[in-house]
């Protein structure tokens, strides 16, 4: 069954992919601050795994907020990072572009178990999304396979080489890691987490 892995240059998705070894990683440019820090990592960790990689452009920085957008969060955010329905947007993107890719039958996606701090990171939500795709053209399903899992306890489930999840890039406002946003204290702690001291 062909695979596609929505592919951000995090550790969470080099591991997934490591792990999982889709047919295509997708990247995509949706009008984020970090992205061209992430797809940096992204095209780093690619060709260290030897994947086909993939960009998509297609921006929405116009209805982003919070961290990633470069703006306030909205008053109904529940972390600094939350942008209106980016996992719904982009899984939808992705989704897209699997379909009309030959063979693609499954999109993956790089949900942890701490994602559930946002309402599109928890269960509920991946098997909402995997039953909207099913019953459209292409019968496409969508996966979580570490939902349940730490991003640490994915690490080791993924046997990845530490040298290549190096590469990865979490930060949530920048190219290059700011060392304070939500997604570089999780690298810090996770690499720690792993026993290794990340700077």
């Amino acid at each position: 069954m062909k695979s596609m892995l929505l592919f951000s240059g995090g550790m969470d998705s080099i591991a997934l992919a490591a792990w999982k070894r889709p047919d295509c990683l997708l990247t995509i440019n949706y009008g984020q601050r970090p992205f061209t820090g992430e797809y940096r990592a992204a095209k780093a960790a690619a060709d260290a795994l030897d994947l086909r990689h993939e960009l998509l452009e297609v921006s929405t920085a116009s209805v982003g907020s919070g961290d990633l957008a470069g703006t306030s969060p909205a008053d109904i955010a529940p972390a600094s990072d939350w942008w209106p329905f980016r996992n719904q947007l982009l899984i939808t993107l992705a989704a897209a572009r699997a379909v009309s890719a030959t063979g693609m039958a499954e999109l993956l996606i790089a949900t942890v178990r701490s994602d559930d701090v946002h309402a599109d990171g928890r269960k509920s939500f991946v098997d909402a999304m995997d039953a909207l795709l099913s019953v459209q053209e292409g019968g496409l399903r969508l996966r979580a396979p570490a939902l349940e899992l730490s991003t640490a306890d994915l690490v080791r489930q993924s046997k990845i080489d530490l040298s290549i999840l190096a590469w990865a890039h979490s930060c949530h406002v920048a190219e290059w890691a700011c060392g304070a946003c939500r997604g570089c204290n999780k690298h810090r702690e996770t690499w720690r987490e792993l026993g290794h001291e990340p700077y």
